[in-house]
């Protein structure tokens, strides 16, 4: 009975993928901007990026009827991103509309000499393309950012094998690689509110599969283009530093990085483009934010909303915070220097997973989006060891009700403590909790390997 089961399921699962890859067509037909080429042209982008997902994972070895079964969950997530795309954003209306706009005005690739967008130069390289399509603006960003999202699905599926490659046929891998095109934050981020975070965030999961599998070259080069779209990538970049200390990475591999960095913004500089904007642009980003924290899950919920638009107060709350993270890092840096060959891959993602979280948790001036890497590395951490699940449910758990807060502009729940409110501080316990497992896991780990050290 139970192989008969087995061997129906392969076909079962894909006829209803194949049938939520035709209801996906069908929402994009029904889409309210553009002509019917347009929205037929969506439908089979969509179509084919489920296509590329099996691709990707037949390379990857997996067999015939496994990916039978996982057309069911690429279906799902074709669909949901397909329903997401007439959604219009703040964000949209205020900044992505009017820099596609600009750059259609002023002539594509050669504005990009000129002052637009607060974005680095490579994601202004897409809008410049897009100035060239005539499909809308809207689908044309979240197409982009669909897009990675499979490659984010990718990277998780082979980040996660390397952390259970010694246990053979583990479904851990794939389970990663369909929660990741499932996460609610992934849908949500690009498909349905535009934004690009899973352009770095996906960067990022292949570069510290990268690193496990030993091709450093290639993860620093990755990490390099990650930084290079988005500053943010920048929470998990110390990790580089510790493997460096451990030395598991050399010295001259982390060169790869700037030569890298460099090659991603030759091109804006050749059309006129001032390096000194290009390389100011992450400055000018960091203080053009006066609030403490904006909807994100961080450590400054705990402070009362009365006090975040305090100029002093503000400034002190700040200083404690880049300081509380700075000695975050440096922990995990000595740590890899005392671990030495004795860092191995858990306790490599261990790490990983305290500067997603913990970073961004004690910095101030963090939108909700900013924990994008924290919700897909904890995700990984979860698919291969479920012990880590509790982890993943509250970061990711926390990460989506900021979200809701935002798209919502309503707080979800307001604690008032005598004359004192907090607007977020269940979401930001949650994503403290997250953090403080986080650091007895790794608490754990080293004190095993202390007392490998002394047994041997």
């Amino acid at each position: 009975m139970n192989q008969q089961w087995k061997k129906y399921l392969p076909p079962v699962c894909a006829g209803a993928g194949g049938a939520l890859l035709a209801l996906t067509a069908a929402a994009c037909m029904a889409l309210d901007q553009g002509g019917p080429l347009d929205r037929a042209g969506i439908a089979v982008v969509l179509i084919a990026l489920a296509g590329l997902s099996l691709l990707l994972l037949r390379l990857e070895g997996v067999r015939g009827d496994a990916l039978l079964i996982l057309l069911l969950p690429i279906g799902a997530a074709m669909l949901f991103r397909a329903l997401s795309l007439d959604y219009i954003s703040g964000d949209y209306v205020s900044f992505l509309k009017h820099w596609a706009e600009f750059f259609r005005t002023y002539g594509g690739f050669s504005t990009l000499a000129s002052n637009v967008g607060n974005y680095n130069v490579p994601y202004l390289y897409y809008i410049a393309f897009m100035s060239y399509i005539g499909v809308p603006d809207l689908y044309m960003y979240k197409l982009l950012s669909i897009l990675f999202d499979v490659v984010l699905a990718w990277g998780c599926f082979r980040l996660v094998r390397s952390l259970v490659r010694d246990r053979q046929g583990s479904g851990a891998p794939l389970t990663a690689f369909a929660a990741a095109l499932l996460l609610p934050v992934v849908v949500l981020n690009g498909a349905y509110w535009g934004q690009c975070d899973v352009i770095y965030g996906a960067l990022a999961i292949h570069a510290a599969a990268l690193v496990l599998e030993g091709k450093n070259k290639t993860s620093v080069a990755l990490m390099a283009v990650a930084f290079s779209f988005k500053l943010q990538a920048i929470f998990i970049l110390p990790l580089w530093g510790v493997l460096w200390l451990a030395k598991k990475v050399k010295f001259w591999e982390l060169w790869v990085f700037p030569v890298t960095y460099l090659a991603t913004i030759l091109p804006a500089v050749f059309l006129g483009k001032p390096l000194g904007d290009i390389l100011g642009i992450y400055f000018n980003q960091m203080t053009e934010v006066p609030h403490l924290v904006l909807n994100a899950a961080s450590v400054y919920q705990f402070i009362p909303r009365a006090f975040h638009e305090g100029l002093a107060e503000g400034k002190l709350a700040s200083a404690l915070g880049i300081a509380a993270a700075a000695v975050l890092v440096l922990i995990l840096l000595g740590l890899g220097f005392w671990l030495k060959d004795r860092l191995d891959r858990e306790i490599t993602m261990t790490m990983a997973v305290i500067l997603c979280i913990g970073v961004p948790f004690l910095l101030p001036h963090m939108h909700e989006r900013y924990f994008f890497l924290a919700d897909v590395f904890t995700l990984c951490w979860a698919c291969a060891n479920v012990r880590r699940l509790p982890v993943a449910v509250l970061a990711g758990g926390a990460s989506l009700a900021s979200y809701v807060v935002y798209l919502r502009q309503k707080y979800n729940f307001i604690l008032t403590i005598g004359s004192a409110q907090f607007g977020m501080a269940l979401e930001a316990l949650a994503m403290l909790a997250a953090l403080v497992i986080s650091v007895w896991v790794l608490v754990r780990q080293l004190r095993q390997v202390k007392k490998q050290g002394e047994l041997a």
